[in-house]
């Protein structure tokens, strides 16, 4: 598997992603990962190859910047919450990425005309602030993710299908966030779906990521959210959904 760090540039700052994909492979679709809210690490690098093998080509958004990489959660808060507080910013930061996996894979004669996005915890927010943005998808996987904005989208603006997969005990997006969003994607005319584990807390998919009784890893819930991941991606490219 390779990967390319790549280097890109929103109103004069640099950012640097990551381009994943296979040696000598056929066009694939370009899946964008927003990555949780430790931004473009090394495990970001393993999930991207995970979802990438025999499947896509993935490109890993930066949100924070070149060089700007949290140590810790707190230091992950005070770079994601900001964003989270501004929407219109994060929907910048995300298009700069979607935009430079388009423009970088197409350059390499990697992809075809397959666009997704999937992305986990903060990264989950992040991609569906691109749906909200307009990207041109079909479809978009948000993965214990953040769910609210304070930019909701509008009927006509998110082009593919949702796919929401969550903890229902989840205590850091609740019940609360769930309701929102569907009544938000009621409003704005998308087919969505959403999946819930009971028992599950949040970033069950993220190993080394347990709190107690906030997060904690699930290996069950982990390997069934890319199975389904998979297969509603597939759905989608092929129009069955």
């Amino acid at each position: 598997m390779r990967v390319e760090h790549i280097g890109y540039e929103l109103a004069g700052r640099n950012y640097r992603g990551a381009l994943v994909y296979e040696d000598n492979q056929r066009p694939r679709p370009a899946v964008l990962m927003g990555p949780n809210w430790m931004g473009v690490t090394d495990k970001a690098v393993e999930r991207a190859k995970l979802l990438a093998a025999g499947r896509y080509v993935v490109f890993i958004a930066d949100m924070y910047g070149e060089g700007v990489r949290p140590s810790d959660f707190p230091g992950a808060a005070a770079l994601a919450n900001p964003l989270r507080e501004n929407p219109a910013e994060a929907r910048r930061r995300v298009r700069a990425g979607y935009e430079t996996m388009v423009r970088e894979a197409d350059k390499r004669g990697l992809i075809n005309a397959g666009r997704a996005a999937i992305g986990f915890c903060f990264g989950g927010g992040n991609v569906l602030d691109l749906a909200r943005d307009g990207a041109e998808l079909q479809a978009i996987v948000a993965v214990h993710s953040d769910l609210k904005t304070g930019l909701p989208a509008n009927e006509g603006d998110i082009k593919g299908r949702v796919l929401i997969i969550h903890g229902a005990p989840d205590p850091v997006v609740p019940k609360a966030d769930r309701d929102a969003i569907e009544s938000e994607l009621d409003a704005a005319g998308v087919a969505w779906q959403m999946h819930l584990f009971s028992g599950l807390l949040h970033a069950y998919t993220d190993q080394g990521a347990d709190v107690p009784g906030i997060a904690a890893y699930d290996e069950p819930g982990s390997r069934q959210t890319y199975a389904l991941t998979h297969a509603f991606i597939a759905d989608a490219f092929a129009g069955k959904l």
